[in-house]
């Protein structure tokens, strides 16, 4: 029996919905009220032993707050650096009452509670303030989602340290709810076309500004699919589609390889299978854009 847990669309759905919406929440509040980092990793949410976490974020006052996305307290949890803290269920019923509550906490704490009320990489989105659907949170998934990022997060650190070149951390991006690390050539890409649902094309060519490769997870969140492991590389050198790379295979319309999660979760050695599939469609990528990966790349140091 598989020591990872049982991920399904049909099951989680409602209840990722909740967390990519919230995610989407903390995330929005890092772009209001912190300086912009390259290719954006200061927005993105940190993954840790309860959930996903901002980092910390000033206010007007000195004082400094984190949010943390707690999926074992089942709630948004504000920590300031004065000594308070407090916490907003998670099973609202609705994205509008989960956001107008955390509003309220916000403010009854003298925080910054602006920022962008609609999501973002969602198609035909509705503003977080107008979307009273009920959903029902199920606490189950959402264990199951923070025990899947667990099991997972050891395989993506040690793909990260494999690489000496620059390369991002290991975080969650909320706009499109994937886990993702990003290795980088050192050269300049041409321009993203651009055209993400709800993301201004300035952000996307910053974000692709430089030639990458990324790695990542996609749990699909608002969107009801199969959630999956990735690999791409931008920009694409010809021949790629075909390459040769461990398990998994091409997908058209994502433009990406794929490894579904349900087919590493039942496989004898999950590590194993991720890894491989990690560095194969690296290495088919990197060859065919002729990076320097003996400059690039080193064996990664124990533990």
């Amino acid at each position: 029996m598989s020591d990872w847990p049982e991920l399904s669309a049909e099951r989680d759905h409602e209840t990722l919905t909740i967390l990519h919406m919230a995610a989407q929440m903390l995330g929005k509040i890092r772009v209001a009220n912190a300086p912009w980092t390259n290719h954006g990793w200061h927005v993105a949410l940190q993954p840790n032993a309860r959930g996903l976490s901002t980092l910390p974020t000033e206010a007007s006052d000195s004082r400094t707050f984190t949010l943390t996305l707690d999926l074992c307290r089942h709630a948004i949890v504000l920590w300031v650096s004065d000594g308070s803290r407090e916490e907003v269920p998670l099973n609202a019923g609705s994205v509008a009452t989960l956001h107008q509550r955390l509003l309220r906490v916000l403010d009854r704490h003298d925080l910054p509670m602006t920022f962008s009320g609609t999501p973002n990489e969602v198609e035909n989105a509705v503003p977080f303030a107008m979307d009273k659907q009920f959903r029902d949170y199920d606490r189950d998934s959402a264990e199951r989602f923070r025990e899947a990022l667990a099991a997972m997060m050891p395989v993506f650190g040690h793909f990260r340290a494999g690489f000496s070149g620059k390369s991002s951390p290991v975080h969650f991006w909320w706009g499109s709810f994937d886990l993702a690390t990003s290795r980088f050539s050192g050269r300049r890409a041409p321009p993203h076309p651009g055209g993400v649902p709800g993301l201004p094309d300035r952000i996307t060519r910053e974000a692709y500004s430089d030639e990458v490769a990324s790695g990542g997870f996609w749990a699909g969140g608002a969107i009801k699919a199969e959630p999956f492991f990735y690999s791409y590389i931008y920009p694409e050198p010809e021949g790629y589609r075909s390459a040769k790379v461990a398990h998994g295979r091409f997908d058209e319309t994502f433009g990406e390889y794929v490894l579904p999660y349900a087919e590493v979760r039942a496989a004898p050695d999950q590590e194993a299978m991720l890894g491989e599939f990690l560095q194969s469609a690296y290495e088919a990528g990197a060859d065919l854009a002729k990076w320097d990966r003996a400059a690039l790349e080193r064996k990664p140091v124990a533990p």
